[in-house]
């Protein structure tokens, strides 16, 4: 798959937090059969979103770990700093200012940022832009005053 056929999707958070809206991502992402890679931007959010996805319903199990659960290639939804693809994933969310690098390899992409921050803002809008320099397909995701995800872009 090429650079070119990587979605590149944002989602601006304003309704609802990260550990409300990544678990149903995740459990939507793994419904499509997909693998997926949860890159954090540091060890600290790491850990907090390790410790949340075992915890956050009580009626869902999401299978997940990092590199000290095992082979990462084992894990449907693979937590980690790095940009790397070990378990094969076809998306990657980025969260928490985590970088974006290499798009090859994914059916989508999936940068999570908080509309409050004002950082996480400007980095995004810097993310969009490079992204349209390289003709990477872009949409992005509003959640309107219910939560309810809508594409404005």
């Amino acid at each position: 798959m090429s650079a070119a056929a990587t979605e590149l999707y944002f989602y601006h958070l304003e309704q609802r937090s990260l550990e409300d809206v990544l678990p149903v991502l995740l459990e939507r992402s793994l419904e499509r059969g997909w693998r997926a890679v949860v890159q954090a931007g540091s060890e600290e959010r790491l850990e907090q979103l390790n410790s949340h996805l075992w915890t956050y319903s009580q009626a869902s199990f999401l299978p997940h770990g990092t590199e000290e659960d095992g082979p990462p290639a084992e894990q449907p939804v693979f937590l980690t700093l790095d940009d790397g693809n070990p378990n094969g994933a076809a998306i990657r969310f980025l969260v928490d200012g985590a970088p974006l690098s290499e798009t090859a390899g994914y059916e989508r992409i999936v940068i999570l940022f908080d509309g409050r921050d004002e950082d996480a803002k400007a980095r995004a809008r810097q993310e969009w832009k490079a992204a349209r320099d390289k003709d990477i397909p872009v949409s992005y995701w509003q959640q309107d005053e219910t939560g309810r995800w809508q594409q404005k872009a």
